[in-house]
């Protein structure tokens, strides 16, 4: 509808003649808000608008307000409601002299400002919102010498901005040559039209009604545009003098290029890109296949463009296949003495370890190859795993590459990305032998026992053709997609436990079990390769500082009694750091660190010999278990309530392997007892048993605690205790038969590391035992037991 009245205006009557200053204008007047700037009187602009309500307002003032209709910029926009929102009281009233569709949905307006007018009070709102206003009429009279400097200072302004800024250079040239400066109220609104100043800043000029205050803030105005328009200036020259400075250097590198080409002084990228692959390619012993595949993508990328993407995959697959060390291999140390020299060097005890390394070594000197073998070194932390994969690279004369499984859950990180993806890349094993520059390095897979999957793929089934001597020899990188032999490559493994590792990875490996060290080994571990080493670390010279055998003794027994030594490299560093300190403070030039002033440099100790009993009581025993960081010692403890029935309860975060062997005691000692036909077969029917596990907050479990659950709760039934300072271990059954367990090395180790001498292992684990090094069986003495039976005769001798 409105569309159609639009058109139906009659355009002679658009075009009528202007209407004059002294024309009688409406007191009520039709208001259409301005969201951009504000309305100048005397300026003759077209606006456009798309919006319904728009059209019909100008649509209403044209038929009925005699095309008068006012206009007033928005204060503050209604984002809810556009035409509710706030309106600046003052405005212009304009005349409508031409109506022009430009679309289904837009028109444009041609207007011309008339007067200012400022807001009386709303007359009303609907159909459309209209003002009762009062106009203000510029006064007549001929300008003052201030009115008129002020004229001529905004003219010359506005010349020089229209020398900087040409936008309508031509048009405002007519305008101002037309507009006398006897007229400033004209002059000045029409330089306020042409302002890109902000609006708020033009409704402040057109609100003000005085002539001088008005002509005041427009050359201010006119000031920050020109200010505006020299910070552009500045801007464009400063990016101009960049851009001509990076052309004329692009323009003299491709001269030079073509120069140089021209004498035969440099190549082109491309020519240069496969000199260099086949450069890389000359001295390397390819098989036929991967001779043939490179052949193949040589000829490709000679008619690819260098500007091509398949260009830079081209090359970079070509780059990966040419940085491998094909028929590259480094010369074996065969001097096993030398090979042994260098491991007791680096490493200190392990005597059987190192035993098993050499007689590893000397098979594969005398094989000349290390098909099928693949070491797992297996122990806690802190043992020395893979310092003894880096002393056997050197013993062997072989390059080193060590890199973590732990937490891996793709199988692309092992045999590469398929080239179809983007940024593909060769697997761990590819880029491990590209750093290496040999096709026979000691590559070490750390924390394998820590493996992941996921969606992605099972990391450790990608792992079984990497470590199967029956097909590792021609193992397929997905990225590469050509065979490698990995024969050569003497592969390590490290991990903390063996329960974890996949069943078909484990059987491919020889297993190299590394336990913790006793006291007496740390000490000399310390005084040999951690104080040296620390020593070099922190800057200290040998004279600055001394630690005695005895303060090394109290730190690996008061502050450091894990398996490994990690942690007492880290008290020594600690004492390391405070010495360093106290010598750059100038205060000391010696420090001798003995196990008086011990605490001062370490704190309060962590483990103190008071954890175990002085004196056993009735109901507690001291077993021995084995966990991930070595072995330890645990106390069981039992006691009695007195009660009308029968009944049992188990606390200490047990596992549900050990809760049974907790029940399996229970059953046995109470059976037990009733055979025997004692004085104490109805004790468990008159009391209810706890049975407990120190310490509460860490978890427990495994069936090797059977004999020593057992025992605590047959020294609480006839109130009896046992002997001090024995530990013992096995696994209990009903009919009190006592099963072989593990751990026996850590375990005895666990022992001696605290002071206690006498044990009771399974009659089974006799050969474990009598296996184990001369220096960790000395001191101790070792019961074997086949029943229950066998262990109450020691209990309570």
């Amino acid at each position: 509808m409105v569309k159609k009245n639009i058109n139906n205006i009659n355009p002679n009557k658009a075009n009528s003649n202007l209407v004059l200053a002294s024309e009688i204008l409406p007191n009520n007047l039709t208001i259409l808000p301005a969201a951009k700037h504000p309305i100048f009187p005397n300026m003759m602009i077209p606006l456009t608008f798309s919006d319904d309500r728009s059209m019909q307002i100008i649509q209403y003032a044209y038929e009925n307000n005699n095309r008068l209709l006012g206009i007033t910029l928005i204060k503050k926009e209604d984002k809810s409601d556009f035409w509710n929102s706030e309106l600046y009281e003052v405005g212009t009233i304009v005349k409508i002299l031409k109506i022009t569709p430009l679309s289904e949905n837009a028109f444009q307006m041609l207007i011309q400002g008339l007067q200012r007018f400022t807001k009386i009070r709303t007359a009303w709102k609907d159909p459309y919102l209209t003002w009762k206003v009062k106009y203000y009429y510029e006064p007549e009279y001929k300008p003052g010498d201030e009115l008129k400097a002020y004229t001529l200072s905004i003219m010359s302004s506005l010349k020089e901005l229209l020398k900087k800024n040409p936008l309508f250079q031509e048009q405002l040239k007519l305008i101002l040559s037309q507009v006398s400066h006897q007229n400033p109220s004209l002059i000045l609104d029409l330089v306020a039209s042409i302002l890109n100043a902000e609006a708020e800043k033009l409704q402040n000029v057109l609100e003000t009604f005085d002539l001088i205050k008005r002509s005041e803030k427009l050359l201010i105005l006119l000031k920050e545009e020109i200010e505006l328009v020299h910070l552009q200036e500045d801007i464009e020259k400063q990016i101009e003098s960049k851009i001509s400075k990076q052309q004329r250097e692009f323009f003299l590198r491709e001269e030079l290029k073509i120069i140089k080409k021209e004498l035969g002084l440099e190549k082109d990228d491309k020519t240069a890109e496969i000199d260099k692959i086949e450069n890389k390619l000359k001295n390397l012993k390819l098989t036929d296949e991967v001779s043939t595949i490179i052949q193949d993508e040589l000829n490709k990328l000679k008619m690819l463009s260098p500007s091509s993407p398949e260009f830079n995959v081209t090359s970079s697959y070509l780059n990966a296949i040419a940085d491998l060390p094909w028929g590259v291999y480094s010369k074996d140390r065969v001097d096993i003495k030398k090979v042994r020299k260098l491991l007791d060097e680096d490493h200190y005890g392990l005597n059987e370890v190192k035993e098993m390394i050499l007689q590893f070594i000397s098979t594969i000197i005398r094989r000349g190859s290390v098909i099928g073998s693949i070491l797992c070194l297996v122990g806690p932390p802190g043992v020395g795993k893979t310092s003894v994969g880096i002393s056997i690279a050197n013993a062997m004369n072989r390059k080193f590459f060590r890199f973590s499984l732990g937490g891996m859950q793709d199988e692309a990180e092992i045999k590469g990305h398929r080239r179809t993806y983007i940024g593909a890349m060769p697997g761990k094993i590819m880029q491990s032998l590209k750093r290496c520059g040999t096709a026979n390095p000691v590559i070490m897979l750390d924390e394998i026992d820590k493996i992941g999957n996921s969606y992605r793929g099972d990391p450790a089934s990608a792992l079984l053709e990497v470590l199967d001597p029956e097909q590792n020899t021609a193992f397929l990188d997905h990225y590469l997609d050509v065979r490698f032999d990995l024969s050569k490559i003497l592969f390590i493994t490290t991990a903390n436990q063996l329960d974890t590792i996949p069943r078909p990875l484990l059987d491919r490996m020889e297993i190299i079990k590394l336990s913790g060290y006793i006291l007496e080994e740390k000490i000399e571990i310390a005084k040999r390769y951690l104080i040296p080493k620390q020593l070099e670390k922190h800057g200290l010279k040998k004279k600055e500082i001394n630690i005695t055998e005895k303060a090394i003794h109290t730190i690996v027994d008061q502050y450091a009694r894990e398996s490994g030594v990690r942690n007492l490299e880290n008290q020594i560093k600690k004492i390391m750091r405070k010495v360093t300190l106290k010598l750059t403070e100038k205060k000391g030039n010696y420090f001798s660190i003995s196990d008086r002033n011990l605490k001062y440099y370490l704190g309060k100790s962590i483990f103190t010999t008071e954890t175990l009993y002085k004196k056993l009581i009735p109901g507690v025993t001291l077993g021995l278990a084995w966990t991930s960081f070595g072995g330890t010692t645990l106390y069981i403890e039992a006691s009695a309530i007195k009660s009308k029935s029968a009944g049992f309860k188990q606390t200490g975060q047990l596992g549900d392997v050990m809760k049974e062997s907790a029940e399996i005691a229970y059953s046995y000692i109470r059976s037990f007892l009733c055979n025997e036909n004692t004085k104490h077969k109805d004790f468990f029917n008159q009391h209810y048993i706890h049975l407990h596990v120190p310490a509460g907050a860490t978890p427990k479990d495994g069936p090797s605690a059977g004999i020593t659950m057992a025992l605590a709760l047959h020294s609480l039934s006839i109130n009896k205790p046992v002997q001090n300072n024995f530990a013992m271990t096995g696994e209990l059954t009903l009919t009190g038969k006592i099963l072989p367990i593990g751990g026996v090395k850590e375990k005895t180790i666990a022992a001696h590391r605290v002071g206690i001498f006498e044990l009771i292992f399974p009659k089974e684990n006799k050969n474990d035992f009598e296996e184990l090094p001369d220096y960790i069986k000395k001191g101790i003495t070792a019961h074997f037991v086949d029943y229950f039976k066998d262990v109450l005769i020691i209990a309570y001798k």
